[in-house]
């Protein structure tokens, strides 16, 4: 039976690049998809204009408009909890400004069509991620924080700083995510909460990208927040 799949694009504030996003999602893909739901975060710039764009453009878009500006972790509750609804079997989170490389989808959905895994993450840790620029003093913060993350939650994975994540139905619905932080950590909650739940969790490397798009999380805010989660964990906040 064909799995239904969603496309699910966090957007705040990406403009034109949300739309060069779109157009690298390869033909097959396009051909599997049922849906591609836009989460537009209270964008003030013209990201809402390029939505509108793509949207008359490629077929499949559903657009949902926040009213205010919640978060990266809020927006992919909403789009969760849309595909959830609409009886998604494959979740796929893509970033609008291009960070994440569109064309991997087709590698890395397979381990989920397959039915091989339940959670497919995108690792740029398993690769050279230094190579395609990404900073130095982020380079040493993901393998600092991947290493004690590692060490808390009694796992092995290359990153837990990786936002190209794959869900299986099964694990949006195993995984209360819900009751998971609103923080840019979000993604790394779900990567500890696949292992809690004893899910399947496979990594396959991505290439790393850096270029023009500008992000709005703050390094040393990110550090602290990690740092607390991880507290939580260890005191036992996150046994649901």
């Amino acid at each position: 039976m064909k799995k239904k799949i969603f496309i699910i694009i966090p957007a705040y504030n990406t403009s034109h690049l949300i739309e060069e996003v779109i157009r690298r999602i390869p033909k097959i893909i396009w051909k599997k998809i049922s849906r591609i739901v836009i989460i537009n975060d209270f964008s003030t710039d013209d990201t809402l204009k390029y939505i509108k764009k793509v949207s008359r453009n490629y077929s499949h878009i559903h657009v949902i408009n926040k009213k205010k500006n919640e978060g990266y972790a809020r927006a992919q509750k909403t789009g969760f909890i849309y595909s959830l609804k609409n009886h998604a079997d494959i979740v796929i989170l893509l970033h609008s400004d291009g960070q994440y490389a569109p064309e991997e989808m087709t590698r890395l959905i397979k381990p989920l069509e397959k039915g091989q895994a339940d959670v497919v993450q995108g690792s740029r840790m398993l690769g050279d991620a230094l190579k395609g620029k990404m900073p130095f003093y982020k380079y040493v913060a993901n393998r600092i924080l991947s290493k004690l993350e590692n060490w808390v939650c009694g796992i092995n994975v290359a990153e837990f700083h990786s936002g190209y994540m794959l869900y299986s139905r099964k694990a949006l619905e195993t995984i209360p995510f819900m009751k998971l932080s609103d923080t840019f950590h979000f993604d790394g909650e779900m990567v500890f909460m696949t292992h809690k739940k004893g899910l399947r969790f496979k990594e396959l490397v991505i290439p790393t990208r850096y270029a023009e798009e500008k992000s709005n999380l703050k390094p040393i805010k990110y550090g602290f927040q990690v740092l607390k989660i991880l507290w939580d964990y260890k005191r036992g906040k996150y046994n649901f």
